[in-house]
C-alpha cells in the first residue's frame, strides 16, 4: 500500500507540481527579459537590448509618478480603514450573546459579490442622473455630485467601494482569530476587576496581533494590484486622478502593445509587492524564532 502511494505521488503529483512551477516561472523570466528590450508587438523588426532605458523612462514619466502615488495612497488608506472597521465589527459580533451567526452571515455578503458586479452596482448608485446617492443628497437640499467624473471625488468613490467590499474579509480573519483567545484570560481579568479597555489593550489585541498582521499583509498585496474597479468605473480618469500602477501597465502593455516597456513596469510592481510582503514575513519569522527559543 505504501509503495502504491509513493508510486502515485511520483507519477501524478510530482509532475503536476513541476509543471505548475514551470508555468509560474516562465512568464516571470519572459517579462524580466523583455523589460530590458524595446519589444513592440507590431514591430516588423526584432527587439533589441536597450539595458535599463525602460526603467529610467518609467521613473521619469509623470503618468507613472502619478500612478505610483495614487497606488500608495489608496493602499495605505484602504488597508487602514478595512483593518480598523474589520476589528470593530469582529469585536462587536464577538460580544453578541444572540444572533452571532445571522449578523456574521450578513456582514460577509459584500465579499461574496463578484468585483465586476460590485463595481456596476456602485456605478449605478453613483450615477449623476438617477443614482440613489445623489437622490439622497437632493432630498436633504444638497447639490448632486458627479462622483466618478470629478477629480475631487473619483478617488474617494473608488476607495469607498473597496472598503465596502473587503472590510468583511478583514472582519472574518480577525473574528476567527478572536475565537482562539483563551477564555481563562478573560476570567482572570474579571477577577482582577479589569475594564473592557484594559482587556482590549492587554489581552485581546496582543493575542490577535498575528491575525491583524495577516489582514494587513493580504490586503496590502491585493490593494497594491488594484485594477478591476478602476478599469470598469474610471479607466484611470479623470485627469489620471484614479490611475494605478496596474492601470499603467495595462495602458502600455495591452492597449499600446509596448511589451518591453510594460514589462519593466510589471517588474517594478512585483518588486514593490515582494518588499511589502517580505517585511512582514521576516518580522513574523524572527518573532516565531524568538518564541521557540
Amino acid at each position: 500500500m505504501i509503495k502504491t502511494n509513493k508510486s502515485f505521488i511520483y507519477s501524478m503529483v510530482l509532475p503536476s507540481a513541476v509543471l505548475l512551477t514551470v508555468l509560474s516561472i516562465f512568464p516571470l523570466f519572459f517579462t524580466i527579459k523583455n523589460s530590458f528590450t524595446d519589444y513592440y508587438l507590431l514591430s516588423k523588426t526584432r527587439s533589441s537590448f536597450i539595458g535599463v532605458r525602460n526603467y529610467v523612462n518609467i521613473f521619469k514619466d509623470a503618468y507613472f509618478q502619478k500612478s505610483l502615488w495614487n497606488t500608495v495612497k489608496f493602499t495605505v488608506l484602504a488597508v487602514i480603514a478595512e483593518t480598523l472597521f474589520g476589528l470593530v465589527l469582529a469585536l462587536f459580533v464577538n460580544s453578541l450573546r444572540k444572533g452571532q451567526h445571522l449578523v456574521r452571515t450578513l456582514l460577509l455578503l459584500p465579499m461574496l459579490v463578484p468585483t465586476v458586479t460590485a463595481a456596476l452596482i456602485w456605478q449605478t448608485m453613483f450615477s449623476n442622473n438617477n443614482g440613489i446617492i445623489n437622490q439622497m443628497l437632493e432630498f436633504v437640499k444638497m447639490s448632486p455630485v458627479n462622483w466618478l467624473m470629478d477629480v475631487k471625488t473619483a478617488f474617494n468613490a473608488i476607495l469607498i467601494i473597496d472598503i465596502w467590499q473587503y472590510t468583511p474579509l478583514s472582519f472574518l480573519l480577525i473574528y476567527a482569530e478572536l475565537q482562539t483567545v483563551p477564555q481563562s484570560q478573560y476570567e482572570a481579568a474579571d477577577i482582577d476587576g479589569a475594564s473592557y479597555w484594559n482587556k482590549l489593550i492587554h489581552i485581546i489585541l496582543p493575542d490577535i496581533s498575528t491575525g491583524i498582521g495577516m489582514v494587513v499583509l493580504l490586503r496590502t498585496i491585493d490593494t497594491f494590484r488594484l485594477f478591476d474597479k478602476i478599469n470598469i468605473l474610471t479607466r484611470g480618469g479623470p485627469a489620471n486622478s484614479t490611475a494605478t500602477i496596474s492601470q499603467y501597465i495595462y495602458q502600455y502593455g495591452t492597449k499600446n502593445l509596448q511589451i518591453g516597456y510594460s514589462g519593466a513596469a510589471s517588474v517594478i510592481m512585483t518588486v514593490a509587492v515582494l518588499i511589502l510582503a517580505s517585511t512582514y514575513l521576516i518580522k513574523r519569522f524572527k518573532a516565531d524564532i524568538k518564541a521557540v527559543g
